[in-house]
């Protein structure tokens, strides 16, 4: 099952397992935490890693958005992993970003990694945008209606006498958080303080990104 139902303030979304969310009323796609460019950020400071995570993320995406054709797209925050990351995205990055962009509205969410976003990006940018009784930001208060990224969940689950550790959405059904979608990001274990203080108890649920289909996993299971 590549898709699973996941409900925010009585809103029906489908989680899809690239760590999309679509909304079918809206024909509304959700990613967050794309962090593109975060391979030439490194290598400026002397880590190198193979520069090949924008590319993967943009086909990704590319590959999600001609699966559910949404009508618009909204990145929550941090689709670039630094002020200066979208000059350093390469002409065909542009272009491939631009196909993704022709014929449906986009919405760049500012992040604390990309807080002012230029206007040559194609589409529009925002703080927070609210639809209905869900309100979209980059980084998660807690509030009822909330669908927000910035923490990269990730929930590590015992199975077949090993231990697997994955990216997933949080949710308790009133609110949640977004896996990060690029290449090249880590994730902090849902078991973490700071999801505690958005959901209040352990008595969530990881819905967990496998490699065929996603997992519905209580919190309080993981560790």
């Amino acid at each position: 099952m590549r898709a699973a139902k996941v409900m925010v303030a009585d809103v029906r979304f489908v989680a899809d397992l690239s760590g999309a969310l679509f909304w079918q009323e809206q024909r509304l796609l959700v990613v967050s935490d794309l962090h593109l460019e975060k391979g030439s950020s490194f290598a400026r400071r002397g880590v190198l890693l193979p520069p090949y995570d924008t590319v993967a993320t943009l086909s990704r995406l590319a590959a999600v958005i001609a699966r559910h054709d949404p009508r618009m797209v909204i990145a929550l925050g941090d689709s670039f992993h630094d002020r200066e990351a979208h000059e350093r995205l390469s002409e065909s990055d542009r272009d491939a970003l631009s196909a993704m962009q022709a014929r449906r509205d986009w919405i760049w969410i500012s992040g604390n990694h990309d807080p002012a976003l230029p206007s040559d990006l194609g589409g529009t940018v925002a703080n927070e945008v609210a639809i209905g009784p869900i309100a979209f930001r980059h980084e998660p208060t807690g509030a009822a209606g909330e669908i927000a990224g910035h923490l990269h969940p990730k929930a590590r689950v015992a199975t077949r006498g090993r231990s697997m550790e994955r990216r997933c959405f949080a949710s308790d059904g009133e609110r949640a958080v977004m896996p990060a979608f690029g290449a090249y990001t880590g994730g902090l274990s849902i078991r973490d303080p700071a999801f505690a203080k958005i959901f209040g108890t352990p008595g969530f649920m990881a819905h967990v990104l496998g490699d065929n289909r996603l997992h519905a996993i209580a919190a309080s299971r993981c560790y």
